[in-house]
């Protein structure tokens, strides 16, 4: 079993903290001259390259059957829509904000947890619930007044990660993290790969392969890889130090996305906005702390 390393994992989460904006300001950049079904195919491909050779020389078991292959073709299904909403609310939102609708994830996590998995909730974690869902539709209220429904694709990516982390809950007790991501990346690039050339064959301008060429061929390249070691760096982040101690961490996304908005598009979340991004971290930060205050008395019987 490895050892505590706080630090270490601390490190390691900042490290996920940039590398995944990064890689969706890289999304953002190239939306606007290939398919985003390509994109896709790239980042998953690349995450089967660069994992199935690291799962092969740590003799990590991969094999999958029956329950957990359903499952884990349920979650790499998941994880493809996803990536997708993204991938796509980026051709319309400023990169901070989509960033931000989307960490909406963990009250819609709270709430399945409690109307699905009859979980216990207690009703001050609720109340900020409804804080971080009023700080989100502050954050949407000005995109979408400028680009209407495509300001709501960060909620459907809220939403179908809320999902996503509930499969891979199923799945943590049976599979190894990196093999998982391993299979994964398979599983995604054989849905995709013949999505795009039935598009391409038929002349379906959204599935139309595009050619890279030079720099734009390294961007492309660069979105599977920073892809892939953003979650790795995540899971090992979990091996070194407790989830408790690496939750709040992950709001650092927010800041780090608006900061790379800046540089490379000149965006920033407009007042509303602003604070909307504001309320949402404050609830969600809360709602963190009532959960590992409630962990810690949960001897006593007591909830929050």
């Amino acid at each position: 079993m490895t050892a505590d390393r706080p630090l270490l994992g601390i490190f390691l989460m900042l490290g996920f903290c940039v590398l995944a904006p990064m890689g969706d300001a890289l999304a953002k950049l190239l939306g606007g001259t290939m398919p985003t079904m390509q994109l896709l195919l790239v980042r998953f491909g690349i995450q089967a390259v660069i994992l199935i050779p690291l799962v092969q020389a740590t003799g990590r078991p991969w094999q999958l059957r029956g329950r957990l292959l359903r499952l884990t073709a349920l979650r790499t299904l998941l994880h493809i829509v996803g990536i997708w909403a993204m991938f796509t609310a980026l051709q319309y939102l400023p990169l901070a904000d989509a960033v931000a609708i989307a960490f909406v994830m963990p009250f819609i996590m709270l709430l399945l947890g409690k109307y699905v998995l009859g979980e216990e909730v207690g009703p001050r974690r609720l109340g900020a619930c409804i804080v971080g869902f009023i700080g989100t539709l502050l954050v949407i209220q000005p995109s979408f007044a400028e680009v209407g429904l495509p300001a709501l694709l960060p909620l459907v990516v809220a939403v179908v990660f809320a999902l996503f982390m509930l499969v891979t809950r199923q799945l943590a007790k049976d599979t190894d993290p990196i093999a998982l991501q391993a299979v994964s990346g398979v599983m995604a690039s054989l849905v995709l790969a013949p999505v795009l050339l039935f598009g391409h064959l038929a002349g379906i301008d959204a599935l139309t392969f595009v050619a890279p060429s030079g720099e734009t061929l390294w961007l492309l390249l660069s979105i599977g890889v920073l892809g892939t070691a953003a979650h790795l760096l995540m899971t090992w982040s979990l091996r070194y130090a407790p989830s408790a101690t690496l939750a709040p961490m992950q709001y650092l996304e927010i800041p780090v996305a608006t900061a790379i908005g800046w540089l490379i598009f000149r965006d920033l979340p407009n007042g509303l906005a602003a604070l909307g991004i504001l309320i949402t971290m404050a609830a969600g930060l809360y709602v963190i702390l009532r959960e590992q205050a409630t962990a810690r008395s949960a001897a006593t019987g007591t909830s929050g």
